[in-house]
C-alpha cells in the first residue's frame, strides 16, 4: 500500500458570511476573521515537513456578483492584508504568489500583490498563493489560447499543465469549509486526483488543529491514480 505525501494543498473557504450573521454581525466582519485564518494556516503550512504550497481560492470571477459595497470592502481587505502580512511571509521564509486576473483590479491593489510577489520571491519554505479573480475554465482557456499563439497545433496534458498560472500540475487535498460539497470552478485541471475533504466547520471557525486532523485522515488514504492497490 502506497502512501503519498501531502505537498500541494488547496481550501476553498466557505462560510464568512453565515459565521457573521449567525452573530449578528455585518458580513464584512465575517471576511476579516475569515483573513486571520488564512494567517494562521499559512504559517502552519510553512512549518509543515512536507506541505510546499497552499492556495487559497479568495476571489472568484463569480464573486462580482456580490453587492457592490461587499465587493469594494473585499479589495480594501486585499490590500490591508498584503501589506500587513508581508512581515509574516518574511518571516516564515514564505512565497506569496497571485494566480487569475488581476487586471481588473485597481492599480493600486495590482501594485500591492505584484510588490508582495516580488518582495518574496527568494522564500522557499512555503509558496503561498491567492486565487484571486479567478475561475478554472477560465484559467484552462487561457492556458490553451497560450499554446495556440504560441504557433502549437496540437497540445499534449503536459503542455496545457505547463501553461497554467500555478507552479504544480495536480492538487493533493482539496478542503471545503461550511459543508458545501462542490469544487466552485476551482482549479478543475489540477484536482483531477486529489483527495477532497468537506467540513461544516465555517472559515471563521477553522483551526490548525483541525486541519491537522484533516491531514491525518489524509495520510490513512489510499491513492490509486486508477491503478490497483
Amino acid at each position: 500500500m502506497t502512501k503519498h505525501p501531502l505537498k500541494n494543498l488547496a481550501i476553498i473557504m466557505d462560510g464568512n458570511g453565515r459565521w457573521a450573521n449567525q452573530r449578528g454581525l455585518n458580513r464584512t466582519k465575517g471576511h476579516e476573521k475569515g483573513a486571520e485564518i488564512i494567517r494562521d494556516v499559512t504559517v502552519y503550512c510553512a512549518k509543515h515537513p512536507s506541505i510546499e504550497t497552499v492556495t487559497f481560492y479568495a476571489f472568484s470571477t463569480e464573486n462580482w456578483k456580490r453587492p457592490k459595497l461587499e465587493v469594494e470592502f473585499l479589495m480594501k481587505l486585499l490590500d490591508r492584508y498584503l501589506q500587513k502580512e508581508l512581515e509574516t511571509y518574511q518571516k516564515n521564509n514564505v512565497r506569496f504568489m497571485a494566480i487569475g486576473n488581476i487586471e481588473a483590479f485597481s492599480q493600486k491593489l495590482q501594485q500591492r500583490i505584484r510588490m508582495t510577489e516580488e518582495a518574496t520571491k527568494n522564500n522557499t519554505d512555503l509558496i503561498h498563493i491567492l486565487a484571486l479573480n479567478y475561475g478554472g475554465r477560465a484559467e484552462i482557456t487561457a492556458a490553451v489560447n497560450r499554446l495556440i499563439a504560441e504557433g502549437k497545433t496540437k497540445v499534449t496534458e503536459a503542455d496545457i499543465s505547463a501553461a497554467l498560472q500555478t507552479p504544480y500540475s495536480d492538487i493533493d487535498l482539496l478542503i471545503r469549509t461550511s459543508g458545501e460539497e462542490r469544487v466552485s470552478n476551482y482549479l478543475l485541471w489540477q484536482i483531477s486526483y486529489a483527495e477532497f475533504y468537506f467540513t461544516e466547520t465555517l472559515w471563521p471557525d477553522f483551526t490548525t488543529q483541525e486541519l491537522d486532523e484533516i491531514i491525518t485522515d489524509f495520510e490513512q488514504r489510499t491513492r490509486r491514480f486508477g491503478g490497483l492497490s
